[in-house]
């Protein structure tokens, strides 16, 4: 522990949000690589204990390991800044626009990142009249991409090939879900970028066997998605995206850790979302990444640790 930042880490792990299982698994594995590295560590679970509780505990800093909504998007980090007490990963601002993929697509568009086109559309609006007008208005075609404003790890995404299963899927969603997003579908390489601390890590390939990255193909080593690393790209290509995700980080004044998510066809990367709160499972894409350029997943726990500030 000599020389060390910080020495008593909390790790807040588990919540409320439909992410639960796999926020639990990131924090566990999280806790076993810092305390390999030497620090002492204890853990908060939100659903199971008050984050009051926080200051009952002696630590210096908190390793955010939520996942989903309440942990990564802005809600956690607002109790954090409150306490002001050091947390990892992205601040409360940051997370607020990245999570909520209708501003994070306006900010791309303002910074000339190509995304793929979307509209949004609410649980009031809801009318086939409505709808039809603004897929016409978008100029979206089929397969149309039917998801929820701010859900992680692919929860609620539809991928409607016809009228029919568009309007089934907004029924069955607007039952959970007050907004929703339409968005064109892009075919193409899946293809994900790492960045840490303004540094682009690496980006990794997917080659799903589902009908796309959803949430089983993330977490099920049954669903035998293929991960290829460094992605199929020429060096230039591979550049490029490295720059767009550098570029994705800093415009959404991203900290510590964050991943890309894009489609690659055409010659043309679109990004798809930013995650600042990326999973750190044994199927996780970030470690893998990470692993690729040498970084241990407990020297990588650590660099997202040592970035913990306040006031981001």
């Amino acid at each position: 522990m000599k020389n060390k930042k910080f020495k008593n880490v909390l790790v807040v792990l588990g919540g409320t949000s439909g992410e639960r299982a796999i926020s639990l698994e990131s924090g566990r594995a999280c806790i076993k690589a810092l305390k390999k590295k030497g620090y002492k560590v204890s853990s908060l679970d939100p659903k199971i204990k008050n984050y009051n509780l926080i200051n009952k505990i002696k630590i210096d800093v908190i390793f955010n390991a939520l996942h989903g909504r309440d942990g990564e998007d802005g809600i956690a980090q607002s109790y954090f800044e409150y306490l002001k007490i050091p947390y990892t990963h992205s601040g409360v601002i940051s997370s607020f626009n990245a999570m909520n993929k209708l501003i994070s697509k306006k900010i791309f568009i303002e910074n000339n990142i190509k995304t793929p086109k979307f509209a949004h559309i609410k649980k009031t609006e809801f009318e086939n009249k409505n709808l039809q007008k603004i897929i016409n208005a978008k100029k979206i075609n089929y397969p149309i991409v039917l998801k929820p404003i701010n859900e992680g790890s692919s929860l609620g995404v539809e991928i409607c090939k016809n009228k029919e299963k568009l309007f089934k899927s907004f029924r069955y969603l607007f039952k959970r879900y007050d907004e929703l997003m339409l968005e064109e579908y892009i075919g193409g390489q899946e293809v994900q970028v790492a960045v840490i601390n303004n540094d682009p890590l690496g980006a990794i390939e997917l080659i799903p066997k589902r009908l796309f990255y959803d949430y089983k193909a993330k977490y099920t080593k049954k669903a035998n998605t293929k991960h290829v690393m460094p992605a199929r790209l020429s060096k230039k290509k591979y550049n490029e995206v490295l720059n767009i995700a550098k570029k994705t980080h800093n415009v959404l004044k991203c900290r510590g850790i964050s991943r890309s998510d894009f489609k690659f066809t055409n010659n043309i990367f679109y990004l798809l979302e930013i995650n600042t709160q990326p999973g750190m499972t044994s199927l996780s894409l970030v470690p893998e990444i990470a692993k690729f350029k040498g970084l241990t997943f407990e020297n990588l726990v650590e660099k997202i640790l040592l970035d913990a500030s306040v006031n981001k």
